[in-house]
């Protein structure tokens, strides 16, 4: 299976429409970022989008069409979900007899073809067209999905399930703006339904974004965004009130970022709603951080995590001293995973202490600080205060600066245990990002016991999973040596709102740090060199942990190839 980010370098290089530093420089963007290649190349400026769709569809044989010209009958493009349209940037543009013509972002996946496939019954013909036409036809194709379940709500609904829970903090805003925003009915009935629809399916954010003519709201569903029906334009000032006024900040206020949280309980449950608000060019955006507490799971044995992964946590979380690291980009359960430790050492006969920003779950029995710059109190500071509490087990919500990870190191070397998390990719790279912030490898060598790199992977929906076998080639290219390997695919039920997902599981991969790997790090070798030297120990990547989690029919080979694509670049 070539992919279309191997045919499009391919395309691009033999038409010289790219040089291969603007490639290479693109693939880095690709690697630090996230996303599709082509999406990146449009924007850093090296080609424009147009030109790169005429050329791939020269190159990979399909056939082209500019969606502003084209009007789609809104019944053909019902044959799919509004969700699977908007999940695989694909719509149909056309039926006759039991072929229907899919206009696609990238006509090369197969997964978006084979899900097609198989929940429609018809053959697919794949033709090319641009995301943002694509999106545009979405928008135009399924108007009932966009607005008639807000439209209805703003007219019928009677009430709502949230009560708020007022906090002492200081009201910015005037009496009088506040009484105002509060008798605007509809507005707070809307507003209210937002909350509860996201808590309802299992949400971890919320987007509110504002556009030239529309309002676009978005919730993160199992780490992916899924677009919801969202209110007229016309209510998108008022709404960002109504949460300024629920997060007590300034309504009057537009020109500047604004933070704030408040709590409410909905559905019987107490929610904490952590709040940013950016202004933007077309109005201001905001997104709502949802801590849903009776859906955190605090414990090693129910992250998802392979058995051989949770005997080394807890084999290292048992040491008396020395650094556990958390590596993994931003939303990849880090901090999940340090309470999780934090609980298991738990003991009325340690002294443990946080240092976070902020503190996300109250534990009982565990001492939690929470940073303030504005005011001196730094994650540095804090530590150096907590040294003369005689903790045990300190943990700090993320290493920044050398300050910070100086402390760290010193504190693990003087018969502390410290965990901590790191924003980097790979364990391996972890390692060589503490030298870079200045640690000597005689420290890391030291204090550093363990290095957990992870990632989150949607769980595919046990009540519609399909199962199917994978070809030779396809898991040749996966380096998989199983014979005859049998996957399940994402389809899409009521009971996971048509995602073909449900809940998410953690993938990791563990380097401890054995006497050779150690070595490596005195040599002041690279990463590949560590990495290299862990795997011959045992070491598992994510991609490995990965594809034995989709081989036992936990999660699909798409979604395992789509969080470690970076990886394995």
């Amino acid at each position: 299976m070539v992919s279309l980010k191997e045919r499009l370098t391919e395309i691009l290089i033999n038409n010289k429409l790219i040089t291969e530093d603007e490639l290479n420089e693109a693939l880095e963007v690709q690697n630090k970022k996230g996303g599709r290649l082509s999406d990146i190349i449009v924007e850093l400026k090296f080609i424009k989008e147009d030109d790169l769709i005429s050329t791939l569809s020269q190159g990979l044989g399909f056939p082209l069409i500019d969606l502003k010209r084209f009007k789609i009958d809104t019944e053909v493009a019902k044959i799919i979900p509004v969700e699977v349209a908007r999940h695989y940037q694909i719509i149909p543009v056309s039926r006759i007899g039991g072929t229907i013509t899919l206009a696609m972002a990238d006509p090369l996946n197969i997964f978006a073809i084979d899900h097609v496939k198989s929940l429609t019954g018809y053959k697919i013909n794949p033709i090319i067209a641009s995301v943002q036409d694509i999106a545009q036809a979405i928008e135009l194709s399924y108007p009932d999905q966009t607005r008639g379940a807000i439209d209805d709500l703003v007219k019928e609904i009677s009430g709502s399930s949230i009560e708020f829970i007022k906090e002492d903090r200081e009201i910015l805003p005037s009496g009088q703006e506040l009484n105002r925003i509060s008798q605007e009915v509809p507005v707070i009935k809307v507003t209210n339904m937002i909350l509860e629809e996201s808590v309802k399916k299992k949400s971890s954010d919320i987007l509110i974004e504002p556009w030239d003519k529309r309002m676009r709201v978005r919730f993160r569903i199992d780490g992916v965004l899924h677009e919801q029906a969202a209110p007229p334009w016309n209510m998108h000032n008022s709404i960002v009130s109504r949460i300024k006024v629920m997060s007590e900040l300034n309504i009057a206020e537009h020109r500047l970022p604004q933070d704030g949280r408040f709590k409410a309980k909905i559905m019987g449950r107490e929610i904490d709603f952590r709040i940013s608000v950016l202004p933007s060019s077309f109005g201001e955006k905001v997104a709502i951080r949802i801590l849903d507490k009776a859906q955190a799971t605090l414990d090693l044995t129910k992250l998802g995590f392979s058995e051989g992964t949770i005997a080394v946590l807890k084999k290292m979380a048992k040491l008396p001293h020395g650094m556990i690291l958390v590596c993994g980009p931003t939303g990849s359960g880090k901090t999940t995973t340090l309470y999780s430790i934090l609980k298991f050492v738990d003991d009325p006969h340690k002294n443990i202490v946080t240092v976070e920003d902020p503190v996300e779950y109250q534990l009982e029995g565990i001492n939690q600080v929470t940073v303030k710059p504005d005011i001196g109190l730094t994650f540095a500071a804090a530590l150096r205060s907590i040294l003369r509490q005689d903790p045990n087990v300190i943990m700090i919500g993320e290493v920044r600066d050398f300050d910070t990870v100086d402390i760290a190191i010193k504190s693990a070397l003087t018969g502390h245990l410290v965990i901590s998390t790191l924003h980097t990719t790979t364990s391996a790279g972890a390692i060589i990002r503490l030298v870079n912030m200045g640690v000597e490898p005689y420290l890391i060598d030291s204090s550093l016991v363990c290095v957990i790199g992870q990632r989150l992977v949607r769980k595919v929906c046990p009540y519609c999973r399909e199962k199917y076998s994978l070809s030779k080639d396809v898991a040749a290219s996966l380096k998989m040596d199983v014979k005859d390997p049998v996957f399940f695919k994402a389809k899409g039920c009521p009971q996971c709102f048509n995602t073909g997902y449900k809940g998410r599981l953690a993938i990791s991969e563990v380097l401890v740090m054995s006497a050779k790997v150690r070595e490596l790090v005195i040599a002041r070798e690279q990463e590949h060199a560590i990495k290299q030297q862990a795997r011959s120990e045992g070491m598992r990547t994510l991609r490995e942990e990965g594809l034995s989690m989709a081989l036992a029919g936990l999660t699909t080979l798409e979604e395992v190839l789509r969080v470690t694509a970076a990886d394995e670049t």
